[in-house]
């Protein structure tokens, strides 16, 4: 069993690429299924079931990045305490992590089923396309609980440096999704609620396995004590609220674009949630870059050993843009093939086609802003972490998306966000660096 930090040897960019590409190739199989979700939708012929899943992903995209801050907070926690070498306290505090998450998922379910219908009229969804997108909410969010425990077991096998394994955690969740999707939408005719019941199961799959890793394997989580809750509350939520405050921006920022792009009709918010789903998919090296490196953050850090830490960002924003120019290479080669495949049509072309030739390689800079969220929310600063995303998502993302659609129509929202978001990446990044040169040097 490893006892020292295993990030607090070897070279810097061989763990960041390690961590970044296991932990990609899980989140990209993850979100590769979710596609695959959205097109075997797509193959029964009804822009208002693609439209309906548009519509559901700007609400759920809430609830899915809170259950992400809280799993930076627990990657936070316990890799600091793994590079401190006190992993008794590791263990009770990835269990006191594990209960909180949950129980905080549980609330969110809870408000997001409620209020749905009035949460669907805010973005813009209408008629039948509204009713459409209530349903599949009110099947998938209760299962945020389960997915709660998984992304929790997740956090502490990446805090402990096994991103092999929390790679597997993804990778069968996924498999088993891309197996059951086409049966239950299309052999069994279940639509967009066999869609549905195929998120619940795959979310029960990762937790499964999650949870078997590690306890039964690296025995990361202690048995449940009030004790060990209460040691746990302060420090959780210390870094929990900011980062959970930094993740929805996001989301915020989505659902905003999301009704703008509303008023150019189902064919826009059609193409729109293709956009959503290849994002992710092309781009989850770097979606899985925040998390990933959180351990190498945290691990040097607990270990006062600060000139690993400067590397890492230096490293990860080399990465970053390494990944960025292949994966942007890929999806303006392929824009037609994925317009076809998913029977686009009108200004859903036009939205897909903004995204893959222009809006990609805005990643270039928005990069940097994933790369610096990891470094403060591990560096004992997530507030900066929250002020920059809010800066982009919560001040500019609105009226640049305005403007946008105002001179270019549909397309004008892609060019806004992706313009806002390297803004952003650079501020953030900039102040990461001017952060992390001061560190170690006070005294």
């Amino acid at each position: 069993m490893q006892t020292r930090g295993r990030f607090l040897t070897g070279s810097t960019m061989g763990h960041v690429v390690r961590m970044t590409l296991t932990g990609a190739t899980g989140i990209t199989f993850v979100f590769l299924i979710d596609l695959a979700n959205l097109f075997w939708v797509s193959r029964i012929g009804d822009p208002k079931l693609v439209a309906a899943i548009g519509y559901a992903f700007a609400i759920q995209f809430f609830s899915v990045s809170s259950g992400v801050g809280l799993m930076i907070a627990s990657t936070a926690l316990v890799s600091r305490r793994i590079g401190m070498g006190d992993r008794e306290s590791a263990r009770h505090m990835a269990t006191g992590s594990m209960f909180i998450t949950a129980a905080s998922q549980a609330v969110v379910a809870a408000l997001i089923v409620g209020f749905r219908l009035p949460l669907l009229d805010l973005v813009g969804a209408e008629g039948e396309t509204k009713m459409l997108a209530a349903r599949y909410l009110a099947i998938t969010v209760p299962s945020l609980v389960i997915m709660a425990l998984g992304l929790v077991a997740s956090a502490a096998l990446r805090a402990e440096g096994d991103g092999k394994r929390a790679m597997y955690v993804t990778l069968w969740s996924g498999s088993v999704s891309m197996v059951i999707d086409p049966i239950l939408i299309l052999t069994l005719g279940l639509g967009l609620d066999g869609a549905a019941f195929a998120l619940v199961i795959s979310r029960i799959t990762l937790a499964g396995m999650a949870l078997r890793f590690a306890i039964g394997t690296h025995n990361l989580l202690a048995l449940p004590s009030l004790w060990g809750l209460r040691q746990t509350l302060r420090p959780f939520f210390l870094v929990a609220v900011p980062a959970m405050m930094t993740q929805m921006s996001t989301p915020f920022g989505n659902y905003l674009l999301t009704g703008v792009i509303s008023e150019f009709g189902d064919d826009a918010v059609a193409g729109w949630a293709v956009v959503n789903r290849l994002t992710v998919v092309a781009f989850g090296g770097i979606f899985a870059l925040s998390g990933a490196i959180g351990g190498i953050f945290g691990q040097n850090y607990g270990a006062h050993q600060y000139d690993r830490l400067r590397s890492t960002l230096r490293d990860s924003l080399i990465f970053c843009t390494g990944y960025t120019l292949v994966a942007w290479a890929f999806l303006a080669s392929t824009s037609g093939i994925v317009i076809d495949g998913f029977a686009l049509r009108g200004d859903g072309i036009a939205v897909y086609r903004a995204f893959a030739l222009v809006g990609a390689g805005g990643f270039l800079l928005v990069g940097a802003m994933f790369v610096a969220n990891a470094a403060f929310n591990n560096l004992g600063k997530p507030t900066r972490s929250t002020l920059m995303n809010w800066f982009r998502d919560g001040v500019l993302t609105l009226p640049a998306a305005l403007l946008g659609a105002a001179w270019f129509g549909a397309v004008g929202v892609i060019y806004a966000q992706y313009l806002v978001g390297a803004i952003a990446g650079v501020l953030a990044a900039f102040w990461a660096h001017r952060y992390l040169r001061g560190l170690g040097r006070q005294s």
